[in-house]
């Protein structure tokens, strides 16, 4: 008797995500993945503007941690302003918002060091304690308001500002490099989702982000930096100059503001659905 195909979305899922899933039977294991409608997004950007498929995109906000944005953190014990940094909240939180509205993943990558750094080579060691005094990365802080440990995983240093708005369905990846993409599972996460088009937040834009931005690059994604979501505590003409970067050679650059806008006749996200055919 034949056993129909375009009946396995009554079958068992087996996978990660629903666009890349087996469904799966007694006598049949259907490889075929899903397919969502194409939802068309056309935004202004610069150098060009952009048409992507939000079916197939995800938000990346890069380390707004305690570390990094909190005034007590490690970067605010060292005197510098960490204002540029807690400045982002509103437009990130407005951004995730309408994302999320819109079934977009929202995949949080921060630092999240082991505490006996056997990871870390000296070379990744060096920027957080230059001269060999300093706590450096998982190294002790002893403060008015807490004793933590930079940057390591779980403490309160890693853990993101509280005035982020985060979800059950939002997505965390620890990195322990400038790059979320090296030797952390990000790639394969997004091969999971099946997303093309990644969107970048956080900070700081000429270190992490741009690292990440640039991987993704070479992995073959496409890039949009959104230029009110990123910062930096570095001087001013780091920034143009990772805006340049970005426009000239990996990507592109948008308003947060016009996103949005664009987004918003985006159609809803479809039912998932197979090709109707059939197989003994």
């Amino acid at each position: 008797m034949e056993q129909s195909i375009d009946e396995v979305a009554e079958w068992q899922a087996l996978g990660s995500s629903d666009s890349n899933a087996y469904r799966v039977s007694d006598r049949v294991i259907d490889m075929r993945r899903s397919v969502r409608p194409i939802r068309s997004v056309h935004v202004a950007a610069q150098p060009q503007s952009v048409v992507f498929d939000l079916e197939k995109s995800a938000l990346i906000v890069i380390d707004m941690q305690n570390d990094f944005c909190a005034q007590d953190g490690w970067i605010g014990s060292l005197g510098i302003d960490t204002a540029p940094a807690r400045a982002l909240i509103q437009p990130i939180n407005r951004t995730t918002a309408a994302l999320r509205a819109l079934g977009v993943p929202v995949i949080w990558v921060n630092w999240g060091v082991r505490a006996d750094r056997l990871n870390l080579s000296p070379g990744t060691q060096h920027p957080f304690n230059p001269n060999g005094k300093q706590p450096g990365l998982a190294g002790k802080i002893v403060g008015p308001a807490r004793t933590y440990h930079v940057l390591q995983k779980d403490s309160w240093g890693a853990q993101i500002i509280d005035s982020l708005v985060q979800e059950r369905s939002d997505i965390h990846v620890d990195k322990h490099r400038i790059s979320g993409f090296w030797d952390t599972p990000l790639n394969a996460i997004l091969n999971n989702l099946g997303v093309k088009t990644l969107l970048f937040a956080g900070v700081n834009a000429d270190h992490c982000v741009l690292g990440t931005l640039m991987d993704a690059n070479f992995h073959g994604y496409d890039t949009l930096l959104l230029e009110d979501c990123t910062a930096t505590t570095s001087p001013d003409f780091c920034l143009k100059a990772t805006l340049h970067n970005v426009r000239f050679c990996f990507g592109f650059t948008v308003i947060s503001s016009d996103l949005i806008e664009a987004i918003s006749s985006a159609p809803r996200q479809g039912q998932a659905n197979f090709a109707p055919e059939s197989a003994p």
